[in-house]
């Protein structure tokens, strides 16, 4: 890990910045009270509570909730891995869900393909673009899961 990928590492595994960055960057984080527990260069997991502020109508947390918790656990691991090699232009391209159990309690989103894309941004050269669907599965404290979301990134190496 560069120098620059361990500062943005020990910012987002800070509570307090975490909860800083978030608030100007993405409000919806703070408000449903997301939680990057635990961010390595391989995997990314985080937590979303179910509470009144994630909860639907139907007491389960809302689709939408859930789909800002799965694509934080993707973009934190995008935001690491294009840390301190130079700039980069990303974007959510294609985004699909499964939803198998009913999300009536916290539920931690995890994705592990890390390597897969530092591979995918080390080979980038300058103007290429390229694309990778990441997988983020959230599971219940039963281990069960409760859904799966497919984001697919596209990223493009700048001059």
């Amino acid at each position: 890990m560069n120098n620059a990928a361990k500062k943005y590492h020990s910012r987002m595994n800070n509570s307090f910045i975490f909860w800083w960055a978030m608030l100007f960057k993405l409000p919806s984080a703070v408000f449903w009270r997301l939680k990057i527990k635990n961010l390595t260069t391989e995997r990314c997991e985080v937590s979303i509570p179910y509470f009144w502020r994630s909860q639907n109508p139907f007491k389960s947390i809302y689709f939408a909730a859930l789909a800002g918790a799965a694509e934080l656990s993707t973009g934190a691991l995008c935001q690491l891995a294009m840390a301190g090699k130079g700039k980069f232009s990303m974007l959510v391209v294609d985004f699909k869900a499964e939803y198998n159990k009913k999300a009536n309690q916290k539920i931690i989103f995890t994705c592990d393909q890390g390597k897969e894309l530092h591979d995918l941004i080390d080979r980038l050269q300058e103007g290429e673009t390229d694309k990778l669907t990441m997988v983020s599965t959230g599971t219940n404290p039963k281990g069960e899961v409760v859904a799966r979301f497919f984001v697919t990134w596209s990223f493009k190496r700048k001059s």
